[in-house]
């Protein structure tokens, strides 16, 4: 479990007792996506949310504004079904603490470690495990 201590998340003991390490949500990460219904609007959202992003950052270098606005709606999309699908979770995702924590952790999530769980078979495991 984690505690929470004037907003910082102190390091917490694992099952070995004398073992302490810092919570990151690397060692996290299956344990806020267990549900299978989140992990299907995962492996949809994130795509999305990375094409949306590949066509905001070129509709603007190349000045295509529509295409741009439409890559900013996907993500927006993105971002609204993974929270109805962390929603599900029987683990609350940890709230933000602050702009920066926000944009740090969703755009490491959607980058990194969400395309690390799939191709390290986490997703696969989490799928077959939830019911």
């Amino acid at each position: 479990m984690k505690r929470f201590l004037h907003g910082v998340i102190q390091p917490v003991r694992d099952a070995n007792p004398t073992s302490v390490y810092p919570p990151t949500m690397d060692q996290d990460y299956a344990r806020f996506h267990q549900d299978r219904g989140n992990m299907l609007i995962h492996i949809v959202a994130v795509p999305a949310f990375i094409y949306g992003a590949w066509l905001a950052v070129s509709g603007v270098i190349a000045g295509r504004w529509l295409g741009a606005l439409f890559g900013l709606g996907a993500i927006g999309v993105s971002l609204v079904l993974q929270r109805i699908g962390h929603n599900r979770e029987p683990n609350p995702s940890l709230p933000f603490d602050g702009p920066g924590d926000f944009a740090k952790r969703i755009l490491s999530e959607q980058f990194y470690r969400f395309p690390m769980y799939v191709l390290t078979g986490g997703w696969l495991k989490a799928v077959r495990s939830s019911s």
